[in-house]
């Protein structure tokens, strides 16, 4: 069955950085385009960034762009999000999404002094 993992999460300060694993199984990871969701409290769910199935295009919310990259590793079915200048707006469920297919569990994300 289709699994999606995430690890990386916890509690960062300020400015910190936190690197976000997703890895896969179950479905055909090198061929479906790949999203990170979060989801703050009391807020909706917000798409944060999205990757195509080969690495070559990516999109990010506003909120995150030029401080959060997206990046896959098809061969070992693994996605990454890099996260730098973290705020604590940016406190939240971080969820790895397969287009159609599923989402992981969550890890949670933390920014705080």
């Amino acid at each position: 069955q289709v699994q999606l993992v995430e690890s990386g999460g916890g509690l960062v300060q300020p400015g910190g950085s936190l690197r976000l694993s997703c890895v896969t199984s179950g479905f055909s990871f090198s061929t479906s385009a790949m999203n990170w969701y979060r989801q703050a409290p009391g807020k909706g769910r917000e798409l944060v960034a999205a990757i195509t199935s080969a690495g070559d295009n990516t999109i990010y919310a506003d909120s995150v762009r030029g401080r959060f990259t997206i990046s896959r590793d098809n061969p070992k079915n693994t996605l990454y999000l890099q996260m730098n200048s973290l705020q604590p707006e940016d406190t939240a469920v971080c969820y790895c999404d397969a287009t159609g297919k599923g989402r992981g569990q969550g890890t949670q994300v933390t920014v705080s002094s």
